[in-house]
C-alpha cells in the first residue's frame, strides 16, 4: 500500500471549524477507495492560501523531502496555494520529492494544472479582493467601520431582520476615552509621549494591544495617521484608504503604502467624537512645531558621528532595552526610565563604563590561557580548511592537465587534416576554462598560516595606543571608529552591592588586526568592576570560535 498524506485548509474566521473535518473525510474516502494508506494529516487553520507562512504547509514539505509519503490528497489545488509562484514552488519540490499530488477537484496534478489553475487561483485572489475592497467603501460611506478596531470603542453585535450580522457598528468605551482624553491634554502642555507612555506603565493602564504603552504607540506617524495623536476617529472623522498594503515577495508579509490623499474615503461620525476641536488643535499645532525642527536639523542628524565612544552599543542585561543618557555624567536603562517596564534604575558614569571596556580589551580579552585555547581550535579549523583546499587544489590540477591533453589531441586532429572550423569552439573553450583555472590556483591563499605566540601582548599595545589616541583631538574620531568596530553589544547588570557586571561581544577578526604596535596606558581599578566576560562575535570566520 503506498503512503498517502492529507492536507486542508480553510481561509478566515468567518469560515466553519468543520470545513477542515469535512475535507479531511473527503479525502479519506478517495484514498480508500484508491487503496491508500494514510499516515499523516496537515492543517492550517483561518489562514490566506495567498501565503506559504503556515505551519501545516511547511510541515507537509519537510516530511515530503524526508520520503515519509508518495501521495499527497487534497479537496483542491487552492486549498494548497492561491499564489502562482507558490504553487509552482511546491510542485516543483514534490516532484523533486518523488510526491503525487491528487486532488478531488482536479485529479492528478500535473504541469498544465500548475500553469491554468494557478493563474485562474491568483485571477480569484484579485477579484475577492476587489469585490472585499468595494463592500468596505459601501460600509464606510454609510459612516460604519471599515474594519479593524480602534483604542476608545466597542464592537457593537446587532442583527437585521433576517438575523443576519450587521457589521460595522462602533460605540465609545467610557473609560478608554478617558485615556485618550489625557493623553491629549498631557501632550497639549508640553509632555512629551515618552513621558506620557512611563506614567500610563506606572500606573498599570493597559495598551490598546493589552500589554505595555511606548512612545510610538502614542505618536504614531502623522502623515500616515497612525498612533494614538493622529487618529481623526477621535474628532469623529472616519479616514479610510489612507493606506494600501502589499505582499513581500521575499518574506512573504504584508507592507503598508501610502495612498494619494484623492483615494482616501471620509466620512464625518460626530456620534464617536472623543477629543474636542480646540484640544485637538493645541495638539497639532505642537506637533507641527516638532515637524519643522526636525527638518532643519535632519541633514546636521544624518550626518553625526556618535557622541561618545560607545553610544548605541550598550543594552540593559535585564531586560535587553538600550541606554540612555540621564544626566550630564551618567547613563542607565531606557525602558526603566521611559516605560517603567524594567526595574533596573541603577546607573553607571559613562566615563567608567568607557575605562572598564578598554580594560577589558587590553587585558582580559587576551590573557594567555584564552590565547592559547583560541589558537588550539584556530589551527585546528585552518588545519580543516586547508585539507579542503589541497583537495579543491587536486581537482583543479586534474582537470588542467586533462584540458592540456584535450587541447593536444584537437591541435593533432587539425593537423590529420580535420578542418577547423569544425573544433574551433571547442578549442576557444578550452582554452577559457584553462585560464580560469590558472588564475584560481595562483590566487590560491598560502597553506603555511600561524599565529604569532606574540598576538596578545601586541593586541593589548594596539588597543593602549587608541586609548591613549582618544585623548587627543587629532586623530580621535579614527580611534574611535576602531575601537567601535571591535565591540557589537556591551550588556551592563549591577549585582547586590551595586557593582556593574559587564559582558562584551566582539569581532575576533577586528581583534587580530590589531596585534601590532606598541604604547601603554594605565588599567582600571580592581574596585571599578567586579566581573566582565568577553565573547567572540560575527566578523571571524568561521563564527563558531568563540572566547
Amino acid at each position: 500500500m503506498p503512503n498517502a498524506a492529507i492536507y486542508a485548509r480553510y481561509s478566515t474566521d468567518m469560515q466553519r471549524e468543520a470545513s477542515i473535518e469535512d475535507q479531511v473525510r473527503l479525502c479519506a474516502e478517495r484514498a480508500e477507495v484508491d487503496g491508500l494508506s494514510i499516515i499523516e494529516t496537515y492543517t492550517d487553520h483561518a489562514t490566506s492560501g495567498s501565503t506559504l507562512l503556515r505551519s501545516g504547509i511547511q510541515a507537509l514539505l519537510h516530511d515530503a523531502a524526508s520520503g515519509r509519503f508518495d501521495i499527497l490528497i487534497s479537496e483542491a489545488l487552492d486549498r494548497l496555494s492561491r499564489d502562482q509562484e507558490d504553487i509552482a514552488g511546491i510542485y516543483k519540490r514534490l516532484s523533486f520529492a518523488g510526491v503525487k499530488i491528487i486532488t478531488l477537484s482536479e485529479g492528478e496534478i500535473n504541469q498544465l494544472h500548475i500553469g491554468l489553475k494557478g493563474t485562474m487561483n491568483a485571477l480569484f485572489l484579485k477579484d475577492l479582493a476587489d469585490k472585499t475592497r468595494r463592500g468596505l467603501r459601501g460600509r464606510v460611506e454609510a459612516g460604519k467601520s471599515g474594519g479593524g478596531k480602534s483604542y476608545g470603542y466597542d464592537v457593537v453585535k446587532t442583527f437585521d431582520a433576517d438575523g443576519e450580522a450587521i457589521r460595522g457598528d462602533r460605540t465609545i468605551n467610557k473609560s478608554e476615552a478617558a485615556i485618550i482624553t489625557r493623553i491629549f491634554k498631557s501632550y497639549s502642555v508640553g509632555k512629551s509621549p515618552k513621558a506620557i507612555a512611563a506614567h500610563l506603565n506606572a500606573e498599570s493602564i493597559p495598551g490598546p494591544r493589552g500589554n505595555s504603552w511606548g512612545q510610538s504607540t502614542i505618536n504614531g506617524n502623522r502623515q500616515r495617521g497612525t498612533g494614538i495623536l493622529n487618529n481623526e476617529l477621535y474628532i469623529g472623522r472616519l479616514v479610510w484608504n489612507r493606506l494600501r498594503y502589499v505582499k513581500d515577495p521575499e518574506t512573504g508579509k504584508r507592507v503598508s503604502r501610502l495612498n494619494p490623499e484623492g483615494e482616501w474615503s471620509v466620512q464625518e461620525v460626530p456620534d464617536l467624537r472623543i477629543v474636542d476641536q480646540n484640544l485637538w488643535g493645541q495638539v497639532k499645532k505642537r506637533q507641527g512645531k516638532l515637524e519643522l525642527n526636525k527638518t532643519k536639523k535632519q541633514y546636521f542628524w544624518t550626518k553625526q558621528r556618535p557622541r561618545y565612544l560607545l553610544s548605541g552599543l550598550i543594552r540593559c542585561g535585564v531586560c535587553g532595552g538600550g541606554f540612555s543618557v540621564i544626566s550630564q555624567t551618567h547613563i542607565g536603562c531606557a525602558n526603566a526610565r521611559n516605560k517603567g517596564t524594567c526595574t533596573e534604575r541603577r546607573s553607571i558614569k559613562r566615563t567608567t563604563l568607557e575605562d572598564i571596556v578598554l580594560d577589558g580589551l587590553k587585558h582580559q580579552l587576551m590573557e594567555p590561557e584564552l590565547c592559547k585555547v583560541f589558537a588550539e581550535e584556530y589551527i585546528k579549523e585552518l588545519t580543516r580548511l586547508h585539507a579542503q583546499n589541497r583537495d579543491s587544489r587536486n581537482t583543479h590540477e586534474a582537470e588542467l592537465n586533462r584540458i592540456d591533453r584535450d587541447l593536444e589531441k584537437l591541435v593533432d586532429a587539425i593537423c590529420a587534416g580535420v578542418a577547423a572550423d569544425r573544433i574551433k569552439d571547442r578549442m576557444v573553450a578550452l582554452e577559457q576554462r584553462k585560464a580560469e583555472l590558472t588564475a584560481t590556483l595562483e590566487q590560491a591563499p598560502d597553506a603555511n598560516v600561524v599565529i604569532h605566540p606574540n598576538m596578545g601582548r601586541f593586541y593589548r599595545e594596539r588597543v593602549a595606543q587608541l586609548a591613549e589616541t582618544l585623548r587627543g583631538d587629532d586623530a580621535r574620531s579614527e580611534a574611535t571608529e576602531i575601537l567601535r568596530g571591535l565591540i557589537e553589544a556591551i550588556a551592563v547588570e549591577f549585582d547586590e552591592a551595586g557593582k556593574p557586571q559587564i559582558s562584551i561581544t566582539g569581532d575576533l577578526a577586528g581583534m587580530l588586526s590589531l596585534s601590532q604596535a606598541n604604547k601603554k596606558a594605565a588599567s582600571v581599578s580592581e574596585d571599578d568592576v567586579q566581573q566582565i566576560k568577553l565573547v567572540a562575535g560575527v566578523g571571524f570566520e568561521p563564527t563558531t570560535f568563540r572566547l
